[in-house]
Order: C-alpha cells, then sequence, then structure tokens
C-alpha cells in the first residue's frame, strides 16, 4: 500500500505521525525500548498532545532481532499469531550515557541513534546490513484506516526475493506485493501461497509476522527502500542475519518451522484422474495397466474431485454409481503396490449430508447474525469447516480417518484460500487474520491425523494454500496453471520463489492443468517435473497419460521417472536437509551461488540439491542457461549427442536438445550417490549404491551420508589425493560401488576401495 504522493507529500486524505525525536531508550530483560515522541522535544510543554511511537527491541534467537513497533497499546488482541520457536541465547544490551543504544544478538546489532532524527543500523561483522531512517516508520491515518509501516533501505545492486509462491518475476525489486491469499491460477500478481518473509543478497531477510494482509513497497513507493505496512496501531517483524541466503533460510525456518520428512514413495511418479474428465474403476485400471504396459514405473494413482457426487462436495463418500466398492477397489490398488491420494476440501455443500451435521452441532463459520456463512462458488451452498473449533476439527478428522481405514494413502489439500472476512470464528479470531492463517490450520489438521494414523514419516499432503509456517506440511503444488512453455516457466519462478521462502519441497502439475498441451510442451515438461522434488501428471479436462500425445512422450515419460529413482539416494538426503536445516530441495541459482553476481537474476533454471544443475527446455529444442565458475560435467544419463562432456564456466551457453535429453551438469567436488533400483523410489538406498565421483579437487575428505529409505543408512568417507580415490564406510548394508573416470570398483559390506 502507498500512502505518499512522490517523495515529499501525501496521499489525498493521509495523515502520518513519524518519530522525530528520542525522549529515552530503556534496557529491559533483554530488550530495549525506545520512546520516540513524533516532534522535537524542548521543552515540557511540547510533551503536551503530542503522540509517542514505542518500538521495543529483542532477540527470538541468535542473529535475529525482534522490532515491534507501537502507537496505541490498548487495542484487542484476538489473533491469531504465527508461532515463533523462541531460543533466546547471548543477549547483549547497552545503553550509554551518550551515544547510539544497542541490542546484539550473536553477530546481530540493532544501533539506536539517541539524538537527532529517528535511526536504527542493523550491523553484523562491521556492515550495515540495512536501516530504518528517518521518514521510515509511520503511524497512517488514512481513508481506509489506520497502518503502520516500516522501510529499511536497499543498497545499490542489492536483490530482493521471496514473499511467497509468486509467478512473476523473480528479483521483486520494483513490485508492489500484497500478501493475500487467492485463487487466482499462477498468470497473476495473485498467488495461492503468501508468505510474509523477504531475503535479500545483502545477507539478511525480514519476517513480518502478521498473517493479516502485509503490503509490500520492494523499491516501487521509494526506490531506496523496501516498505512493508499492516493495518492497525502495532507492526511486529524480525531481521534475520545470515550471512548467505541458506543461513538466512536456517535461521528463519528454525524461528517459523521446518518441513517434515515425507515418506519415500512421495518421491515417485503420481498419475491423476484429472479434473473434469470422466473415469470410473476400469477407466482408472487401464491407466495403471497403461503405465505398466509402458514400463513406466507408477507410484500414487490419484482421484481427483469427482470420486465423490456432484455438489456433494466435501462429505467424503465415495459416489456409489461410480465407485460401488470403494474397500475392494483400494484394496486391488494396495495389491498392485500403488498408494492412493484422494481430493478434498475444507468446504462443505449444502447438499452434503454433513451440512446438517456441522450446522447443528455448530462447527460451520457463521455471520455476526449466527447465520452459517455460505455462498454459491464452488459448490452450491457452500459452507466452511471451522478449525478454531477444536470439536470441528475431531469431527472433520474422523470424516477424514473413516477414508484412511479405507485404504487411502494420502489426502490433495486443494482450496484453502477462499476464506471469507466477514464471519465470526468459534475463538474470537480476527477474520482478516484468519484469511492467510486458514491455510495452515488446514494443512495442519489433514497433515497430523496422517501421522496419528500411519506414523511419523510417512504422512504427506498435495497442498496448494500455505502461508508462513505452513512449510511444515509438506508437500505444497503450483496450482493452476495453462499448458503452454510461457506457463511453465512461470510454474519455475513460482516455485523458485517459494523456494526461498522456507519451502522445502514444491511440485506442479506436468503438461500444465488448463487447457491439453501440445506434445511437445508435454515432453519439455515431463522432463522438468521428474526432476523435481515431487512430480504429478494431472490436468483439468483432459488426461495426462503420456499415451495420449505421441509415443516418444512415452519414452520421455519412462526415462526421466527411472532417472529420478536411481538418484533417490541423493534425493532423499535432500530431504534429510530440508527437514534438518529447512533448506529447499530445488534450490535457485542465487541460494547457491550468492557471490556470482549473474546467478543473483537467474530464474530458467535451478539447482537440484547442492550437486545438480537443470535446466529445463521451454522450447521445442532451443535452451540457453548459465553456468557458473568451475568445470562442470554433464550427467550422463541425459547427456544430448554431439555436446562435449564437460562445461567451463562461468558463461552463458546456447544448444539443442531433443526431447530425450535437457542440460543437467554435475558440480564440480560432487560425490553423487546413485541408486541401484530404477523401478520405484522407496527401496534400501545404500544397498547397491554408486558413488560416482566427479573432479574431486587434490585434498578432497568429506562424508557422505546415504538415508535407508527402507534399509539401513550408511556413511562413506571419501578422499582424494594425488590421482586416486579412496572410499571407506563402517556400515556399508550390503553391495557399493565407486565410479571415477569411467573406472568402477565394487566391494561388499563395511571395507575400504580405492581408484
Amino acid at each position: 500500500m502507498r500512502f505518499t504522493d512522490g517523495y515529499w507529500q501525501l496521499r489525498p486524505g493521509v495523515e502520518m505521525l513519524r518519530p522525530r525525536d528520542i525522549d529515552s531508550v530503556e534496557a529491559g530483560d533483554n530488550t530495549l525500548t525506545v520512546y520516540a515522541p513524533t516532534a522535537p522535544i524542548t521543552k515540557r510543554g511540547d510533551t503536551l498532545n503530542r503522540p509517542v511511537v514505542t518500538v521495543t527491541f529483542d532477540a527470538p534467537a541468535d542473529d535475529i532481532i525482534g522490532v515491534r513497533i507501537e502507537h496505541h497499546q490498548g487495542r484487542r488482541d484476538p489473533g491469531p499469531h504465527f508461532a515463533v520457536n523462541r531460543e533466546p541465547g547471548a543477549v547483549k544490551v547497552v545503553v550509554p550515557e551518550s551515544g547510539p543504544a544497542e541490542l546484539t544478538s550473536g553477530g546481530l546489532t540493532a544501533r539506536v541513534g539517541t539524538d537527532g532524527p529517528w535511526h536504527v543500523d542493523f550491523v553484523a561483522d562491521g556492515e550495515v546490513l540495512t536501516s530504518s531512517a528517518d521518514r521510515s516508520v509511520g503511524i497512517a491515518s488514512t481513508p481506509e484506516g489506520d497502518f503502520v509501516h516500516e522501510q529499511l533501505a536497499l543498497g545499490v545492486g542489492e536483490h530482493v526475493y521471496g514473499l511467497g509462491e509468486r509467478f512473476g518475476a523473480f528479483v521483486k525489486n520494483g513490485q508492489s506485493v500484497d500478501v493475500w491469499n487467492e485463487d487466482g491460477g499462477t498468470a497473476s500478481e495473485q498467488a495461492y501461497k503468501n508468505v510474509p518473509f523477504y531475503l535479500t543478497d545483502r545477507g539478511y531477510g525480514v519476517f513480518v509476522a502478521h498473517p493479516e494482509r502485509v503490503s509490500f513497497e520492494v523499491g516501487s513507493e521509494v526506490v531506496s527502500r523496501t516498505q512493508f505496512s499492516v493495518p492497525g496501531q502495532s507492526l511486529q517483524y524480525y531481521v534475520i542475519h545470515g550471512p548467505t541466503p541458506a543461513e538466512i533460510l536456517r535461521r528463519y525456518t528454525a524461528l517459523t518451522g521446518r518441513p517434515a520428512i515425507v515418506p519415500a514413495w512421495s518421491y515417485g511418479l503420481w498419475l491423476s484422474t484429472s479434473f473434469t474428465t470422466n473415469y470410473d474403476e476400469e477407466t482408472v485400471n487401464s491407466f495403471i495397466d497403461g503405465m505398466a504396459e509402458r514400463d513406466i514405473p507408477l507410484s500414487v494413482f490419484h482421484f481427483d474431485c469427482f470420486w465423490m457426487r456432484q455438489f456433494h462436495w466435501c462429505d467424503f463418500v465415495w459416489d456409489p454409481a461410480t465407485f460401488p466398492d470403494p474397500e475392494g477397489m483400494l484394496a486391488r490398488l494396495h495389491e498392485r503396490d500403488l498408494k492412493v491420494c484422494v481430493w478434498i476440501n475444507p468446504y462443505i455443500a449444502q447438499r452434503s449430508h454433513l451440512f446438517s451435521e456441522g450446522r447443528e452441532k455448530g462447527y460451520l463459520v457463521t455471520t455476526a447474525e449466527g447465520d452459517v456463512w455460505q455462498w454459491d462458488k464452488w459448490q452450491a451452498g457452500m459452507a466452511l469447516v471451522d478449525f478454531t473449533n477444536p470439536e470441528a476439527t475431531a469431527w472433520y478428522q474422523d470424516k477424514l480417518r473413516v477414508l484412511l481405514r479405507q485404504g487411502v494413502d494420502s489426502f490433495k489439500t486443494d482450496f484453502g484460500e477462499r476464506i471469507p472476512t466477514d464471519v465470526v470464528w468459534h475463538d474470537g479470531s480476527d477474520p482478516q487474520r484468519m484469511h492467510n492463517y486458514y491455510a495452515s490450520l488446514y494443512n495442519k489438521v489433514v497433515f497430523e491425523l496422517l501421522e496419528e494414523e500411519r506414523g511419523r514419516g510417512e504422512a504427506v499432503v498435495f497442498a496448494r494454500s500455505a502461508t508462513a509456517g505452513t512449510q511444515a506440511y509438506p508437500v505444497h503444488w503450483g496450482g493452476d496453471c495453462e499448458s503452454t512453455f510461457v506457463s511453465m516457466a512461470e510454474s519455475l519462478r513460482g516455485g523458485l520463489s517459494l523456494s526461498l521462502s522456507g519451502f522445502g519441497y514444491w511440485s506442479h502439475d506436468i503438461g500444465g492443468f488448463e487447457g491439453t498441451p501440445d506434445p511437445a510442451v508435454f515432453k519439455r515438461w515431463a522432463a522438468f517435473g521428474l526432476l523435481s522434488s515431487h512430480s504429478r501428471l494431472h490436468g483439468s479436462s483432459s488426461y495426462r497419460v503420456p499415451w495420449a500425445f505421441d509415443d516418444e512422450a512415452v519414452d520421455v515419460t519412462r526415462k526421466f521417472t527411472k532417472l529420478k529413482l536411481r538418484l533417490m539416494p541423493y534425493l532423499g538426503g535432500l530431504g534429510v536437509t530440508a527437514a534438518g536445516e529447512g533448506l529447499p530441495v530445488m534450490r535457485p541459482m542465487v541460494l547457491q551461488f550468492p557471490e556470482d553476481r549473474t546467478a543473483a537474476s537467474v530464474d530458467t533454471q535451478y539447482m537440484l540439491g547442492p550437486s545438480l544443475l537443470v535446466a529445463p527446455v521451454f522450447h521445442e529444442s532451443a535452451v540457453e542457461y548459465y553456468v557458473p565458475e568451475g568445470e562442470w560435467t554433464r550427467l550422463p544419463d541425459v547427456t544430448a549427442p554431439g555436446l562435449a562432456p564437460t562445461v567451463t564456466g562461468p558463461r552463458w551457453t546456447a544448444e539443442e536438445h531433443g526431447y530425450d535429453s535437457l542440460p543437467v551438469l554435475v558440480r564440480p567436488g560432487t560425490v553423487l550417490p546413485v541408486g541401484a533400483r530404477d523401478d520405484r523410489p522407496d527401496y534400501a538406498w545404500a544397498e547397491g549404491v554408486t558413488l560416482r565421483c566427479t573432479r574431486l579437487p587434490e585434498g578432497f575428505d568429506e562424508e557422505v551420508l546415504v538415508p535407508g529409505g527402507t534399509g539401513a543408512p550408511a556413511t562413506f568417507r571419501v578422499r582424494y589425493a594425488s590421482g586416486v580415490v579412496q572410499v571407506t564406510s563402517d556400515d556399508a548394508p550390503g553391495e557399493w560401488g565407486v565410479e571415477y573416470e569411467g573406472r568402477t570398483v565394487r566391494a561388499t559390506g563395511p571395507g575400504e576401495v580405492a581408484l
């Protein structure tokens, strides 16, 4: 939201209070509180009729400083609030007789000027990361209501990233962004997953801890500052020191939550019925048979909306005309070694028997007059489950529990964005704050039920809506995209943006959702989708089985599915990192190469973990991509004929690729664990693993952990000196191998090999 008309004037109808003087600075219990009048105080009479802005600094954890800006403190605060994990470390507060006051948390210091205009520097390693300067803080009265804003300085060449899954330009400088969940597809400024957190390549991130609408002006109202504003009389934000983007994400996710470990089977290929297509058990079996006949490994089958009766969504009852024997069908699918996912949402249609039940028990969101809130969008007479009511939550979970005990393994938690603000919540929550926050409640309710019924590590959802903290309940997919190369690229931008917002896993509809892709788009999207965190074939009005396009689409789908399954020892390790450190599986180039200025704005490629560069092809044949410094080796599994086996950077390179290949480069100094199986994702990853050693530097000495999958994990110590690779393991569970410069040596069990 913008408050000014140019730099000097306010918009018509806007009045602004700003801190202009420092009356006093007080040290508390690991806090620093500043009382700042809105005009200079030169005599006692100046204190009359004079507002004061109160700014409090604290330290919830090392290298994080919280800032709370307040005008009137007597306003009721009904919540909800984002959960913040507070683990205070060493905090130092200094209030000298003269000169700036300081609060230091770890390596980050807030330095508050006590003389002259308002000024706060956030300092680390002797460098100012960002500042709140004169005219940065504002308490605004507008025709739309009261607001509080802060503006933090942007340096020359500084880039801003994050703010959720945004499909526009990856670098957010120059953009106006409202953090407000909408069901708007992937082709506009709206987003399903809005997160009031950004980071920059200057060594810090900022989390605005407000679930309601947060408006960001990123170098757009004042070109040298990032402004964020919220309605009301107070603003809470946290400055998070890095210095690298990876360290910022580690600290941000420690503060707001890290993704859970997802089951190994979820990394495999998911196939859907699609949305409005016709299907029954015979159709489903024809798809599954078709995949098996074409040797395309399938891990999950997903039933979209019409597994239930039309106009009944959601009553969680299988349509008896289409699926007369759901328990038997689910058992038959399990006999084929498949997991099953079904579509749900948090709405109850009026025709559903659950509507009257929920209305009578008070489990549905109501208006101020006490009526059940309803509208006819999506489903006729649709109401909304009130997850702030513990009894309603248990009621909803019990309905899902029936499905789990029938044999369902996972839920696609669709929707959660169309949350009304003219309603009353059971626990008295502010409806403006609940609009975004509902996404976290909804996915938490479903994810925790799955953990309860299936066990920790076996829970996974396929979610669309999210906000800060929802990353704890994976997986999330990119929403309703069109079936074009342009939409494929905008989907990638959304995923990269989400990954810099604390989310460890991300997926998208292979081939696009709306419309039917031509064969070229489908084949290129299949390669991209199967080199993503999670992979799903799904469409709106047409099926996404690969033989619906052409024979080559079948070959491409098979090839990249099997490649992904062989990469499971590596991908499983990335999942462990996501859960333990908050780093995403798919990583923007800037996250892995923050010192590379070219990488700062690259948004048409990504790193799959720290070691694999993936450049999707958004064209029938041509691709241009950026290679950072070093001599990179092509992954031989997907190398186009005629291309040199290595690419040396830093440089841009242009290439031609057939549909069965794309640029996938292995970073120099990599030990890439490759699995022994290509028929399923859930196998014993360490048994039969091959450690592919690529251009190891002299003196290389690292431990490589291969997670267990369905077996035991193993740790390998890899050393390189004088042209010899030496690998030892004390816990290798079976046969394993080492590959270097085209040679392979294999061993069995604990021991040592050299080549």
